[in-house]
């Protein structure tokens, strides 16, 4: 008996050690590093640099001294050459000297890896990013697959294994974000058959929402699902968020209460009275909603008909003798002496009283409808809806001079933000709709930093990754000062076998010398005298929407530039054709940015 204790002793001795040694054997190699090429490349002895390695060298002490969570954001330097950085431990963690260590170790290996001016490296036990970006408490979700997951096994069952697996990662995905105790991290454990079970962990940053932790746990759940639902374990990194599960316990159990999760079988899975009291409850209340919503369309239709019904009864009285008139979709009546018109009478005998079988389609400004004159002559005519119409007596006071100054004004509003504020800040959201125009044509910018923006004006660099900085602002200036000068839209834009967008259609006549034929025909007057200005307006407006944010200019170039007709313009490289297209920088140019930016320093004002 006293042989059996000690051998039973000595087995739990061993697999203690076992454990012990894995759980410190966590800092010897990185999980993955990200080192994007499509960011600048820092020099050595630069502020950059130096600021850097002093918050690489305080992130250990700071995130020790900070909390018991073992979590820091800081930042080091000021204005341009300032550096954020973040660190965190996992949080089964609980010796501050394991933690220390860690950090220590991962903030001299990212050095060592990387020069990019933003970075980030994952090790078992911890993670630390920094960027020359401020990124804290901004929820973006990019997902890392580390390659240790092709090394895992296969299941023999992947069906089932993929059933207790979702139920185990969205169990402690929802525990990590939703319960207070837990703070952003947790763990579970559940039996997948007799002698097996699977061991889950889920974890997010400290500075997001419960509702941001929860949606970056989901998106990287969906990508565990399609790299590793089959293997024996896998895991998912991101900047917010980690996912991991595998077969053995590869997390500190003593340091925190681990759930087992028992899967629901068809035992567990009967239903309840309550469950059908809810299910009974909420299909009335959908099929209430349903009627009450079509109800409502079908009096709408009733009331649109019968003003229909009304307004062609107007016309027709109105219209008893000859007329020369535009008829609107709603029934205005807009009379010319200038031009000749025919006769409501006349349309509506063509068309069939605007029949649907005459209905050739629909476009922004009303609905075309197929005609037979009399005469046989075939017409095609346009039913204008009332929001088609554009005052023609206020749009030709839009001269050559007036843009000028609105380009001039917008402008100068984004360099204030950037530049002259107390703080700085990116807008994010420039566009159309937030540049305001006062009884004086005086520019006000509005609605800073939206979520949601119009994909016409926004940087390649922000729609495909999530980065901005000050140059995004500049992309969607550019677009706004071609758009005015052409009086044309980006979105929506296509002229067949010339160009699918606006800034591919400018960047070709500019080049091929041709660069006024994309002139807005109502300025094309009010221009003669100023060719050489608007051209110069064109070869910047390309300057700025230039696919690389490194060769774009800052708004204070800008503002040089278009108070200045000596000086002489960098010429431009090819934009942003489409969102689609990955931004690459070349590595002649991204290890060093000061090449880059010297082309600028030399007109920026001091």
């Amino acid at each position: 008996m006293d042989k059996d204790k000690i051998s039973s002793a000595m087995i739990m001795l061993i697999i203690l050690v076992l454990k012990s040694l894995n759980f410190v054997s966590g800092t010897d190699n990185p999980i993955d590093t990200y080192c994007p090429d499509n960011f600048p490349f820092y020099t050595s002895n630069t502020s950059f640099h130096k600021n850097l390695e002093l918050l690489m060298k305080t992130l250990s002490s700071n995130i020790v001294a900070s909390n018991t969570s073992f979590f820091n954001n800081t930042s080091t330097g000021e204005g341009l050459e300032k550096v954020y950085g973040q660190a965190l431990c996992r949080g089964d963690i609980t010796n501050s000297t394991v933690c220390n260590e860690c950090i220590e170790k991962a903030s001299k290996d990212l050095m060592n890896r990387c020069k990019s001016e933003d970075a980030m490296i994952w090790y078992e036990l911890c993670q630390v990013r920094y960027s020359f970006q401020m990124f804290f408490t901004n929820a973006v979700y990019t997902g890392k697959y580390p390659k240790q997951n092709d090394l895992e096994k296969r299941v023999s069952d992947p069906t089932s294994f993929q059933q207790v697996l979702n139920y185990l990662m969205n169990n402690i995905s929802n525990e990590a974000a939703f319960s207070p105790s837990k703070n952003m991290f947790a763990t579970a454990e559940i039996e997948f058959s007799v002698k097996k079970r699977i061991y889950g962990l889920a974890e997010c940053t400290k500075d997001i929402s419960e509702t941001e932790c929860r949606s970056c746990l989901s998106s990287a759940i969906t990508e565990l699902n399609q790299c590793c639902s089959y293997r024996e374990g896998g895991i998912i990194v991101s900047r917010n968020c980690n996912v991991r599960f595998d077969q053995f316990e590869f997390f500190n159990a003593s340091s925190l209460s681990a759930s087992l999760l028992i899967f629901p079988t068809s035992k567990e899975g009967k239903w309840k009275p309550w469950m059908f009291i809810l299910t009974i409850s909420g299909s009335v209340l959908t099929l209430t909603a349903f009627i009450g919503l079509c109800t409502t369309c079908l009096r709408k239709k009733k009331d649109r008909e019968r003003d229909e019904e009304k307004s062609d009864r107007t016309l027709l009285q109105e219209l008893s003798s000859s007329k020369n008139v535009v008829i609107t979709q709603e029934g205005q009546l807009v009379s010319s002496d200038e031009k000749m018109f025919m006769t409501l009478a006349t349309i509506k005998a063509a068309t069939g009283e605007f029949s649907d079988k005459n209905r050739l389609g629909q476009g922004g400004f009303g609905v075309v409808y197929k005609g037979v004159l009399p005469d046989g002559n075939e017409i095609a005519v346009k039913r204008l809806s009332k929001k088609s119409w554009q005052d023609p007596n206020k749009r030709p006071k839009l001269d050559w001079n007036t843009c000028y100054g609105i380009i001039g004004g917008i402008a100068r509003g984004l360099l204030y933000l950037h530049e002259e504020s107390r703080l700085k800040i990116i807008h994010r959201d420039l566009k159309p709709n937030n540049v305001l125009l006062d009884h004086e044509l005086i520019v006000k910018i509005s609605d800073f930093d939206a979520d949601i923006q119009n994909s016409g004006y926004m940087a390649p660099e922000y729609a495909m990754e999530g980065l901005f900085s000050v140059k995004s602002d500049v992309f969607s200036f550019g677009v706004i000062m071609l758009e005015i000068i052409s009086g044309k839209r980006n979105s929506g834009f296509y002229i067949t076998g010339l160009a699918p967008t606006l800034l591919g259609y400018a960047w070709r006549m500019w080049n091929e010398g041709k660069g006024l034929e994309i002139v807005d025909s109502i300025l094309s007057e009010s221009c003669i005298d100023s060719e050489t200005e608007v051209l110069r307006c064109i070869h910047i407006g390309l300057l700025c929407v230039q696919e690389d944010p490194q060769h774009r200019p800052t708004m204070s170039n800008v503002a040089v530039l278009l108070g200045s007709e000596s000086m002489v313009l960098p010429q431009p490289r090819q934009p942003a054709f489409s969102l689609g297209k990955m931004i690459r920088v070349d590595p002649s140019t991204s290890t060093n940015r000061s090449a880059n930016e010297s082309i600028w320093s030399s007109i920026s004002p001091r």
